[in-house]
C-alpha cells in the first residue's frame, strides 16, 4: 500500500470518529432548538466556546509535543510518553481543585448560573485526562480504537439526550414522586445538555484508564523540559486559534444589547453549524496527516507529497464548499427545521470559504511543525487573533453576527497566506499554486452563483457542480490514475 493510500485510510477511520460527535452536535440541533428557548441555545453554545478555549489550554501543545518526541528521541520513546501523561494528570487535577474552589466568583464574572461552571470545569478535567492515551492511539497506529471509543462516547452522549429531553418528561409527569420526577426541571433544561456531556466523558475515561498503566508513570524532568519549550508556542497558537474558533459567539453575547444577545448568539451558532461538513472534513484529515508528516519527515520525496497532498485537499474542500451551497435548502429542513433561525443563513457562505482556508493552513503548517519552528505556529495564530477580535468589536455593534462571519474568513484567510509565505522561506515545498489557486477560485466563483444570483435554484447549481467535477476530472485524471496504481 502506498504511503498516500495508507493515510487516506487512516483519514477516513479518524475522520469516522470525528465525523460522528460533530454530527452528533448537528444531529441535536433540530432537538435542543424545538425544546429549549433561543436564549438557552445561545448559553450553549457560548459556554461550549469557553470550554474550547480551555481544552487548548489544559492540554498546552502537549499533542504535538508528543507527536515530535516518540521521534526524535526515539531510543527514549516509553519515557517521552509517561512524561507527557504524567504532565497532563497534574495539571489537570490541579486544575480542577483550584476552578472548583473558585466557581462562584467566575460564574459571576461570566455571568452564568453556578450550576453551568460546575458542569463545565468537571467536563474539561475529564476530557483532560483522556489526551494523552487518545494521542498514544493515533501515535501507534490504532486508528479502530481510537474510532470505537470515540463512537462510544458519541453514542452515550445521544442516548442521554435523547432520555433527558424525549422520555424524562413523561415519565416525570406520570410519576411526580418518583425518582424521575424529583430529577426533572421545566425551567432548567439546558442543564441536562451538559450532563450528558459530563457523563460520556466519564465514561470514555474509564474506557481509556488501562493505557495509562500500558504506557507507565514514569518522569523526566530533563525531557519535560525539552517537551514544554516545544510545546509553549502551540500553546500559544492554540489560545490564539481557539480565539478565531470559539470567540465570535462570547463576544457576540457581551457586545449586543443584552435583551437581543442571547437569541443572536443562538441563531448565528445554529446556522454556524451548516459549516461543519467543511470542519469535518478538514479536522478528519489533519489528524491522519499529523502523525504523517513527522513520520515521513526525513523520506527524500517528503516535499514533493506535502505538495500532492495539499493540492488534494484543496480540491475535496472545493467541492465540498460548492455541494452545501448548491444544496443548502435541502440542508437548512434537514438540520434547522425551525425557520425562524434561517435569517442566519447568509453566513454558510462565508463560513464554509473560511473553514476551507483553515483546512488549507493546516496543510501548509507543515514546515513549521517539522523544522522545530513551532514559534512561528504561534505568531501567525496571534495575528488571526488579532484580526478575528478587531474585527468582532469593530463590526458587532454595526453588523451583528455577520461582522462575526466577515471576521472569520479574514483570520483564516491572513493565517494561510502567512504560513505559504514563511514556509517558502524556510522549507520550501513546490506547492502547484496555479492549480490551487484555479480550484480555489472555480469554487468560490460557482459557490457564488449558486447562492447569490441563481439563490438555490437546484437545477442550476446542479449542473455548476458537474461542472466543476468535470473540470477536475479532465485535469488531474492522470496523476489519479497514477496513485490508485501503485
Amino acid at each position: 500500500m502506498s504511503v498516500l493510500k495508507k493515510l487516506f485510510q487512516q483519514t477516513f477511520i479518524y475522520g469516522l470518529a470525528t465525523v460522528l460527535p460533530r454530527a452528533l452536535a448537528i444531529m441535536l440541533v433540530p432537538l435542543y432548538t424545538s425544546v429549549l428557548p433561543t436564549s438557552s441555545f445561545g448559553i450553549y453554545a457560548t459556554l461550549m466556546s469557553y470550554l474550547i478555549l480551555g481544552n487548548v489550554v489544559l492540554s498546552y501543545g502537549m499533542e504535538t509535543a508528543f507527536f515530535r518526541f516518540i521521534n526524535k528521541e526515539a531510543s527514549k520513546k516509553e519515557v517521552v510518553q509517561s512524561t507527557a501523561l504524567i504532565s497532563l494528570t497534574i495539571s489537570a487535577l490541579l486544575f480542577l481543585v483550584i476552578a472548583l474552589s473558585l466557581r462562584a466568583p467566575i460564574a459571576s464574572f461570566l455571568r452564568f448560573k453556578i450550576e453551568y461552571v460546575t458542569y463545565g470545569f468537571l467536563i474539561l478535567a475529564l476530557d483532560a485526562l483522556a489526551v494523552l492515551p487518545f494521542v498514544w492511539l493515533r501515535a501507534n497506529e490504532r486508528p479502530m480504537r481510537y474510532a470505537i471509543i470515540k463512537v462510544f462516547n458519541v453514542c452515550i452522549n445521544l442516548g442521554l439526550n435523547l432520555f433527558f429531553f424525549l422520555f424524562l418528561p413523561d415519565l416525570a409527569s406520570a410519576n411526580p414522586e418518583s425518582f424521575f420526577g424529583r430529577i426533572y426541571s421545566e425551567e432548567n433544561k439546558i442543564a441536562y445538555v451538559f450532563i450528558a456531556n459530563l457523563i460520556a466523558s466519564a465514561f470514555t475515561l474509564l474506557i481509556l484508564v488501562p493505557l495509562y498503566y500500558r504506557i507507565g508513570l514514569r518522569f523526566d524532568v530533563v525531557i519535560w523540559k525539552k517537551m514544554f519549550k516545544y510545546a509553549f508556542p502551540v500553546l500559544i497558537a492554540g489560545i490564539a486559534f481557539s480565539i478565531n474558533e470559539a470567540f465570535d459567539k462570547i463576544l457576540l453575547k457581551y457586545l449586543l444589547p443584552e435583551n437581543i444577545a442571547e437569541a443572536e448568539v443562538g441563531v448565528y451558532a445554529a446556522c454556524y453549524k451548516l459549516g461543519v461538513f467543511m470542519t469535518l472534513f478538514a479536522t478528519a484529515f489533519r489528524l491522519g496527516i499529523e502523525p504523517f508528516f513527522f513520520n515521513h519527515s526525513k523520506n527524500e520525496n517528503a516535499k514533493n507529497t506535502y505538495a500532492t497532498i495539499t493540492k488534494y485537499f484543496t480540491i475535496f474542500g472545493s467541492f465540498i464548499m460548492l455541494f452545501v451551497i448548491v444544496y443548502l435548502d435541502f440542508f437548512k429542513q434537514l438540520l434547522i427545521k425551525d425557520s425562524d433561525y434561517w435569517v442566519a443563513l447568509s453566513i454558510v457562505p462565508i463560513i464554509l470559504l473560511a473553514n476551507l482556508c483553515l483546512g488549507i493552513y493546516h496543510n501548509l503548517s507543515v514546515w513549521y511543525k517539522v523544522t522545530d519552528r513551532t514559534r512561528f505556529g504561534a505568531y501567525i495564530s496571534i495575528v488571526g487573533a488579532v484580526i478575528t477580535l478587531t474585527l468582532n468589536f469593530a463590526l458587532i455593534p454595526l453588523i451583528s453576527y455577520m461582522g462575526s462571519a466577515i471576521a472569520t474568513l479574514a483570520a483564516y484567510g491572513s493565517m494561510m497566506v502567512l504560513s505559504y509565505y514563511f514556509g517558502r522561506k524556510n522549507y520550501a515545498v513546490p506547492y502547484d499554486l496555479k492549480k490551487i489557486g484555479g480550484y480555489l477560485i472555480l469554487s468560490i466563483g460557482l459557490s457564488s452563483l449558486a447562492f447569490y444570483v441563481f439563490e438555490g435554484d437546484l437545477i442550476i447549481g446542479t449542473t455548476l457542480l458537474l461542472v466543476f467535477l468535470l473540470f477536475i476530472y479532465f485535469s488531474e485524471r492522470k496523476e489519479i490514475q497514477r496513485i490508485l496504481q501503485r
